[in-house]
């Protein structure tokens, strides 16, 4: 039998947490989502002043970086006309996100989750992803 590392609770605590700091500190309000090893809703803010279309995007990205176990910053220039990955946006239902702020969560070189940040540019989103995922990251 298998056994799976994965995200609990309280790691998805320390992630958000560490999002809604990053975004406090930058002045823009997010919207923050932790999935676990399987790509599940672990934990979800919507900081005050958030955007509300942002919340499902959060979530899409999150969902997205452990789907395929890559920054969603990455899929954005593979899925554009002509690259490898063209049109993926469009596959598993349309809940593939491919602009930057979808982060996977590693201990050691084991993706164990991911968080997912919108609610600002993209550069914004990515800056607040990174930030959660480095104030979890073990090995």
């Amino acid at each position: 039998m298998r056994t799976t590392q994965t995200l609990d609770l309280n790691d998805a605590r320390t992630i958000i947490d560490a999002g809604i700091a990053e975004a406090e500190r930058i002045g823009n309000p997010m919207n923050i989502a932790v999935v676990d090893a399987g790509g599940c809703l672990l934990a979800f803010a919507r900081m005050d002043g958030a955007w509300r279309g942002s919340v499902d995007i959060a979530i899409g990205k999150a969902w997205t970086a452990r789907a395929f176990d890559v920054e969603t910053k990455a899929l954005e220039k593979l899925a554009q006309p002509g690259a490898d990955f063209y049109g993926i946006h469009a596959s598993n239902d349309g809940k593939v996100m491919i602009f930057a702020g979808g982060v996977p969560v590693k201990e050691g070189e084991t993706v164990i989750g991911s968080v997912g940040v919108s609610g600002g540019t993209g550069k914004q989103d990515q800056g607040v992803a990174e930030a959660a995922a480095q104030a979890f990251a073990r090995g």
